[in-house]
């Protein structure tokens, strides 16, 4: 039983890493447009909100450029 969850615990983080790619193919063109990228929930911390992408993901952007 004890492996059981040591097996779960493994696959969750398999799956944790194949997930997301760094720059999704659904990004909508309006956040490239403003020369964002889509990030799920809120913005790192050195990007700022420009607009939304697909379903809770956040079109941010650099705050110097």
């Amino acid at each position: 039983m004890r492996i059981l969850y040591q097996l779960l615990a493994v696959l969750f983080m398999v799956l944790q890493g194949v997930a997301v790619p760094s720059v999704a193919p659904n990004q909508k063109p309006e956040c490239h447009k403003r020369k964002g990228s889509c990030h799920f929930g809120r913005c790192p911390i050195h990007l700022v909100r420009v607009g939304s992408c697909f379903g809770f993901r956040s079109c941010c952007k650099s705050m110097f450029g």
